[in-house]
Order: C-alpha cells, then sequence, then structure tokens
C-alpha cells in the first residue's frame, strides 16, 4: 500500500485577516460607545437613536462574518448560505424589534403612571 500524500495548507492569513475585520468592527462599536458624537446621538428614527441603529447594524454585520467564518459558510453553495445566513440575520433582526417595542412599552408605562420606577 502506498501511502498518499496529503496536501495540507496554513490558513494562516485567513485567521489574520477574520481576526482584524471583527477587531475593527468591535474597535468602531467601542468608539462610538466611548464618545458617542453628538451629531449622530441626539438624531432620532423611529423613536430610537441613529447611535442605537449603528450598533444594531455593526453587530449583525459582525454576527454575520462570525457565521461566514467559523460556520464555514464561504465554501457551501449559495443557497445554502442564504438559507442559513438569511434565517438567521432575520431572526436577530426579529428579535431586536421586539426587545426595541417592549422596551418602549415599559418605559412609556412607567413614565406616565403614578408608579414610581422601582429598579
Amino acid at each position: 500500500m502506498a501511502a498518499e500524500a496529503t496536501a495540507h495548507h496554513s490558513n494562516a492569513k485567513k485567521i489574520w485577516k477574520v481576526f482584524f475585520i471583527l477587531s475593527a468592527i468591535t474597535i468602531v462599536e467601542v468608539v462610538l460607545g466611548i464618545f458617542k458624537p453628538e451629531s449622530i446621538h441626539h438624531v432620532h428614527i423611529f423613536g430610537l437613536s441613529l447611535l442605537n441603529y449603528i450598533f444594531i447594524v455593526l453587530t449583525i454585520w459582525k454576527a454575520y462574518y462570525i457565521m461566514w467564518s467559523f460556520m464555514h459558510l464561504e465554501q457551501e453553495k449559495t443557497a445554502f448560505r442564504w438559507t442559513v445566513a438569511g434565517v438567521l440575520s432575520f431572526l436577530c433582526v426579529y428579535l431586536i424589534t421586539l426587545v426595541l417595542i417592549e422596551g418602549n412599552y415599559v418605559y412609556e408605562v412607567f413614565q406616565n403612571a403614578q408608579y414610581k420606577w422601582i429598579f
């Protein structure tokens, strides 16, 4: 029996690329969270600050890239990629929407009620 030689290639370049992209997105989120620029912090769209929308988009983008890299979706067929990533992205957006609506409702109830904030 002849031993088959297996080709081994290093993924170091890909790992560093993923590291730098995720680090850049995280650094942008942290810098925006620390400094909160007035030009985007006090602009409200549908009752939510533009800064919050930027955080939501960056977080979903980071989650999609994590799925793309660590779940090896870039090696799959397009239909399967969109089945996994599309459904999970939709569910994330749906969850964020529900949490924001519920949080706004609770805030309005406590703001306009005769009860005091207990937390």
